[in-house]
């Protein structure tokens, strides 16, 4: 009887995690639809609510921007728009601050997120799964002896959290693992293992 309780939760847990965490995206997004004029909205025209037209518009307004932006007027409007956030003072260091970020994740460019490392963490005899991010500016660089690198180390099972490092580049393993391959390891807590199962191997030479 154990068995068979065991094999149903295998079976229903990832499927209900699933549709949770798709309820709750599809939900964020449908919260666009408060955005247009109250005659317009959904529950008025069709006298429902439809799940999921808010995506579609989410969708439909970030290619209209994209599309918009591409253009030489668009990017005027842009470069306008952001020279007047750059006159607020919060708002100026939180805007690029972030602008930042999203440019080398989403653009392709450049190294950051793309390497999937292994590092000392919490203690010398530990290793963590970590993402390298960048490498340290001229006046960090100028303090540190030798050569460094920025890393983050995400927790589990939200890799979204996390601690920022500058770890030394001679004590990091690069791994031959992908980005996604990783994230999935670290969500699971370690249960799905990458598919080439050669950590151990890899951790050899430093042990």
């Amino acid at each position: 009887m154990k068995r068979y309780f065991i094999t149903g939760l295998l079976v229903w847990v990832p499927l209900v995690i699933t549709l949770w965490v798709l309820n709750l995206i599809i939900g964020m997004m449908d919260m666009s639809l408060l955005l247009l004029p109250s005659a317009y909205q959904p529950v008025h025209v069709l006298g429902m609510n439809i799940p999921g037209l808010g995506v579609i518009l989410t969708v439909a307004v970030i290619l209209l921007t994209g599309l918009f932006t591409a253009n030489m007027i668009g990017q005027r409007l842009i470069a306008f728009w952001e020279s007047v956030l750059g006159r607020i003072p919060v708002v100026k260091t939180i805007y690029h601050g972030v602008k930042q970020v999203s440019d080398t994740l989403f653009s392709g460019n450049g190294e950051s997120f793309r390497k999937v490392l292994l590092v000392h963490y919490p203690h010398p005899q530990a290793w963590s799964l970590a993402f390298q991010t960048s490498v340290p500016g001229k006046d960090v660089s100028a303090k540190l002896d030798g050569e460094y690198v920025g890393v983050f180390i995400p927790t589990t099972p939200s890799p979204v959290n996390g601690f920022y490092f500058f770890v030394k580049k001679s004590e990091v393993i690069e791994l031959d693992m992908g980005v996604d391959q990783a994230l999935k390891y670290i969500i699971s807590m370690g249960v799905v293992a990458p598919p080439d199962k050669d950590l151990a191997v890899k951790l050899a030479p430093n042990n």
